[in-house]
């Protein structure tokens, strides 16, 4: 897959089979997109281009007054789009400027001038262009003025509710890690730099890695325990993670601490990935160390019953 960082980094293609949005997690939804995309794309003998913006949009729109955290990061997006096949991704800088392109003028000069677009899918309700004007009603207005087909892909829908990235943020706020896998049709992710921390799980037997998120806009699942897959390098471990306060031992700032079963290395600096498999509990607050010791024992026997 080739990445673009901006429009003038592409040279415009004979047979562009495009689809445009900000791809927020790739849930199913948009893997339904992806892959009639790469069916038309084969059937015409075409290439299939994804156009995609950072920062999101709304971020931009209203920066005064937005609480939204993301599934993915710009990385993680990249990387999720490469694993599904994509010949060609576009990442446009987006700002206030671009925010005042009518739909007309995205269509024109990006999708045709710059991009070369001969069938363009989009996914259900669709909307883009200044104050959100264009639609699938107006490309079909424009789709034979400009030479190109368009294509609109239904909702997605699994156990009858049709599935998007706001209501994948939503199970996640809530702990709900099952739906939320559902819908991704993959484990939750989130990668961090492991910090030092108090230390205080190595006095009761459960040392843990502490992870700093740096990306401000990443969303953390709710407070609880988890039974999580670590990624270090190349190599997959089993643990558990505790996202929270740490009420126990009079916590006030939120943490994000994982128990990497049978690990012993010293990773401390260093980026690791955490899959979220399973929430076990919510936070609470337990009669002393001893008390914590004990759950932390049930919690891991627990998570092992499910990773193992």
């Amino acid at each position: 897959m080739k990445v673009y960082k901006s429009l003038q980094e592409f040279t415009p293609l004979e047979k562009a089979v495009v689809t445009t949005g900000t791809f927020d997690g790739l849930h199913v939804g948009h893997q339904k997109i992806i892959d009639t995309l790469q069916t038309i794309a084969n059937a015409i003998d075409g290439e299939t281009v994804i156009i995609t913006f950072h920062p999101h949009p709304r971020l931009v729109l209203f920066p005064d007054d937005n609480d939204l955290k993301l599934l993915s990061t710009l990385e993680e997006k990249i990387q999720l789009l490469e694993k599904s096949g994509i010949n060609h991704l576009i990442i446009i800088p987006f700002d206030k400027t671009f925010s005042r392109l009518t739909s007309l003028e995205f269509v024109r000069d990006i999708l045709i001038n710059t991009i070369g677009t001969k069938k363009l899918v989009i996914g259900y309700d669709h909307h883009f262009g200044r104050n959100r004007e264009g639609n699938f009603e107006s490309l079909k207005e424009l789709a034979p003025l400009y030479n190109f087909d368009v294509e609109e892909i239904p909702a997605q829908d699994i156990n009858h509710v049709a599935v998007s990235s706001s209501k994948i943020r939503t199970a996640l706020l809530d702990g709900d890690i099952a739906t939320a896998k559902e819908y991704l049709s993959y484990n939750y992710k989130i990668t961090g730099l492991v910090v030092k921390g108090n230390q205080l799980g190595r006095t009761i037997g459960y040392p843990t890695a502490n992870i700093l998120v740096n990306d401000k806009y990443k969303l953390i699942p709710a407070n609880g325990v988890y039974a999580v897959n670590i990624l270090i390098g190349e190599n997959k471990y089993n643990g558990m993670m505790n996202i929270g306060i740490r009420p126990t031992v009079d916590g006030t700032s939120r943490t994000i601490e994982v128990n990497i079963f049978d690990f012993e290395s010293d990773i401390y600096n260093q980026q690791i990935t955490i899959e979220f498999v399973t929430h076990i509990r919510a936070e609470q607050k337990f009669d002393g160390l001893e008390a914590l010791k004990n759950q932390l024992k049930t919690d891991k026997d627990v998570a092992q019953k499910i990773l193992f």
